[in-house]
């Protein structure tokens, strides 16, 4: 994996990936002693882009991105479904995995969370919806021609159910009655977030912003002692991006999922990347976007996801119950509405 440094991150070209980072990087006034270095590079299909607030140390710098690739390469080389080389791709293979199969540590760890959060959103969140997502053509298979039939889908789905899956913490381990095919493409980014600020932490670094994909964590503040800016992007198919909300981020972490980012149309019919477990079909209602703040980046990952799949009324319902930061967007008859959980309101700028 390679990467590139730029001096100083402001001059950054604009891109929509970079959204987020530029409004975080916008209004900077920069002390003598300090400025943000972007550090970017590809990763699981997409981009990151990790913004460190530092004095001028070429050496330093280029050995944090050295490093930042390792650590991403090593989530990759673990988690990654296109990979057949990688620790869950094996796993995936086993035709028998009744018996307690050894799994790294930062595996169990992602499965471990994954389950907390399918049980928390009464399954709409499913690791183990990888058949399905694959007969849709949103995994590593070649997409299909045509529509999967009925008795294709309910075949898929009938080995699906996160409640097959057993894991054990001590040694971390997993089993399932029925093999099981696991998709970690709905967590996998947030946890490479994760696993670059702390790698950044244990480095020494202070103030960062790290973003996968439109999975972000902050850390710090900004040279002048502000805190990071993000946007929430409007939702929108084709055309200019164009900025929904400006939030700021006080060393938290946040993920938006929506239905427009990723989905083809074929026979006359429009088909999300995000698929209901409960029916195994793409999700068609009329929830567009949802951003979720949480204290790590797997877990606002997951549960986006999981709003995204349970639709507005349910997944605003158990937010608020749950005091978790979450802002959605919906489409209506007059266009786009807005509405956010009262744990949300205080990270709203403008």
């Amino acid at each position: 994996m390679t990467s590139c440094i730029l001096q100083p991150a402001r001059v950054a070209s604009a891109s929509i990936v970079m959204m987020l980072a530029l409004v975080a990087l916008a209004g900077c006034s920069f002390q003598p002693d300090e400025e943000i270095w972007e550090v970017s590079g590809p990763v699981f299909g997409t981009r990151y882009h990790i913004s460190v607030v530092l004095p001028e140390d070429r050496e330093r710098i280029e050995a944090l991105a050295e490093g930042i690739g390792e650590a991403l390469d090593g989530v990759d080389a673990s988690m990654s479904t296109w990979r057949e080389d990688s620790e869950l791709s094996k796993l995936n293979r086993l035709e028998d995995q009744s018996d307690w199969i050894p799994v790294s540590d930062p595996l169990f760890e992602v499965l471990a969370r994954s389950d907390q959060i399918s049980r928390l959103t009464d399954g709409a969140f499913d690791i183990t919806i990888g058949p399905v997502v694959n007969l849709w053509g949103f995994g590593p298979d070649a997409r299909p021609d045509q529509v999967p039939s009925d008795k294709a889908l309910a075949q898929a789905l009938a080995s699906t159910g996160f409640e097959n899956l057993r894991l054990r913490a001590d040694p971390p381990a997993v089993k399932a009655a029925l093999p099981q095919y696991i998709d970690l493409s709905a967590i996998a980014k947030g946890y490479g977030v994760d696993v670059v600020a702390r790698y950044l932490d244990s480095e020494g670094v202070k103030a960062y912003l790290v973003e996968i994909g439109g999975e972000v964590r902050t850390q710090g503040k900004k040279p002048d002692g502000s805190v990071w800016r993000l946007a929430i992007e409007q939702p929108a198919e084709g055309g200019e991006h164009t900025v929904n909300r400006i939030v700021t981020l006080p060393s938290r972490a946040m993920a938006t999922s929506g239905d427009y980012r990723n989905y083809y149309e074929s026979e006359g019919r429009r088909f999300s990347h995000t698929i209901d477990p409960e029916t195994g079909e793409p999700i068609a209602h009329n929830l567009a976007s949802v951003s979720v703040i949480a204290d790590d980046s797997m877990s606002a990952d997951a549960l986006a996801t999981g709003f995204t799949a349970m639709g507005y009324e349910r997944a605003i319902a158990l937010a608020t119950r749950e005091n978790i930061p979450a802002y959605f967007i919906i489409r209506t008859e007059n266009g786009f509405e807005s509405h956010q959980t009262p744990a949300f309101s205080s990270y709203v700028t403008e």
